[in-house]
């Protein structure tokens, strides 16, 4: 007996020393930086939408570009660019595919003196290149030009990695940032990164990495100095229980997969259940998607927006049409254009959707006219604030689970996993980690941010194009 289980010991230690010391993967520990309300406030996620302004026709395959200004990202890791390496603090992005940092000849931007700046004139290994660079960054872009060196990532030097050297941003756009630039580790996107071969990429064709994977783990305990961990080529059994659920990626340039419905607690919200666009984003702290569902979350678990006198409004004025039209069997996506509030007003089309769809839902479970429209008004005052983001008590015990589903399992949200806690010189505050993203009315698109990938070990699987979640150690 005692033989045995010293083998058992022998190879758990061997499959170990493999899986967490192999060569052929580069790990990168990351650090973690604590939010503060500043940084929350002035976070934002779009959606550019490239189909023009016939919202309603649009067909659920046409472009949404997807775009963030990065002021709520929390971990950050070193690399080194050029030879010796010049240092710099970086966002590792699934959301994007360019590396981008601060040049020396950025002389205009504030910003820039008050992070590192990549200077070519110490750099043995620098190439000259010195086309136009414009990359897309919240409602603005940043500008610079592409260079040529080499790149330190963990123990890895990638050779003559083509990357953006910034030299003018918007107004204020990185000057509240903690970081120097970022990674990207999306998919080669031809539109923002005009054919350049992504860090990623080089990796594989650089052979510093055997397997076609990278794994990326956020630790639960904010008291560890490990924040968490990105490994490139491979996965480190210690960081999660249990098997990986696998779903294949949307090839459209970003880590999308679909994801199905979602729970408050045991009741279905109903909107996904016939399938939604996630991206799955570690440059951002947050959970976003559509207003229709946030406001049913934000109402189960008392977050506190700002009352939306118009939503209100078209309850009032135009409940009993929706209802109607409803009942009559109308499709719930032509209510709004039938009782004309979809024709010039934008803001009163957007609340009449989301109203139809909540009194679609109440009519589903039976419930009369009247608790529907006190039900939707009550929702109305749960709308997230302009900024999207909600306040919320900090006793989280008595929350339900918000459960999405991925894969045709559910992967549950307990309340101290998406509610962020921010501690400044004010107190504590908690906020909702569910926040706004309006792109598509008929396909609505979700981004799962760190508020998810805290509780679920992520596997980017590049070679079988799909992404595996599994419970977080």
């Amino acid at each position: 007996m005692e033989i045995k289980i010293l083998l058992a010991s022998l190879v758990i230690w061997y499959i170990t020393c493999i899986n967490v010391y192999a060569d052929d993967m580069v790990r990168i520990e990351l650090k973690r930086q604590s939010l503060d309300l500043s940084s929350i406030s002035d976070a934002r996620i779009y959606a550019k939408d490239l189909r023009g302004r016939n919202r309603n026709l649009a067909a659920p395959n046409d472009q949404i570009v997807y775009l963030k200004n990065y002021h709520d990202v929390q971990y950050f890791a070193e690399i080194g660019i050029g030879s010796p390496p010049q240092r710099f603090i970086v966002v590792f992005d699934t959301g994007s595919s360019n590396l981008w940092v601060p040049s020396s000849r950025c002389f205009f931007s504030i910003a820039c003196y008050l992070r590192s700046r990549y200077k070519s004139r110490l750099s043995n290994t620098y190439t000259k290149i010195g086309k136009s660079s414009k990359i897309p960054f919240g409602t603005g872009s940043v500008h610079g030009f592409f260079s040529q060196d080499n790149v330190k990532v963990g123990g890895a030097v990638l050779k003559q990695q083509v990357f953006t050297e910034v030299t003018r941003e918007g107004y204020l756009t990185l000057l509240r940032a903690r970081f120097d630039g970022v990674l990207g580790l999306g998919f080669d996107q031809s539109t923002t990164s005009r054919n350049v071969t992504p860090v990623w990429y080089n990796m594989l064709l650089q052979h510093m990495v055997t397997k076609s994977i990278f794994s990326f783990w956020l630790n639960r305990d904010p008291t560890s100095k490990i924040a968490g961990e990105i490994i490139f080529g491979g996965m480190d059994w210690t960081h999660f229980r249990g098997q990986h659920t696998y779903v294949p990626v949307a090839q459209n340039g970003y880590w999308e997969i679909e994801i199905g419905d979602l729970f408050i607690g045991s009741n279905s919200t109903g909107l996904c259940k016939d399938g939604c666009p996630a991206i799955v984003d570690t440059g951002t702290s947050f959970i976003a998607g559509p207003t229709t569902i946030l406001t049913q979350i934000n109402h189960a678990i008392g977050a506190e927006g700002i009352i939306s006198l118009e939503c209100k409004k078209v309850v009032s004025s135009y409940g009993d049409s929706i209802w109607e039209r409803l009942i009559a069997g109308l499709q719930p996506e032509n209510v709004c254009n039938r009782i004309g509030l979809c024709t010039n007003n934008g803001s009163l089309c957007s609340s009449c959707e989301m109203i139809v769809f909540w009194i679609q839902v109440e009519i589903r479970k039976e419930r009369s006219k009247e608790k529907a429209f006190q039900y939707a008004n009550q929702l109305c005052e749960k709308l997230p604030n302009p900024g999207g983001k909600s306040f919320i008590n900090c006793d989280v015990f008595a929350l339900p689970h918000i459960t999405f589903t991925i894969g045709d399992k559910s992967f549950p949200l307990s309340p101290d996993q998406y509610v962020i806690r921010v501690d400044d010189s004010q107190g504590v505050h908690c906020i909702s980690g569910f926040t706004t993203l309006n792109a598509h009315p008929r396909r609505p698109l979700w981004v799962l941010g760190d508020a998810f990938l805290r509780a679920y070990h992520t596997v980017f699987d590049f070679g079988s194009s799909q992404i595996g979640f599994a419970e977080s150690a």
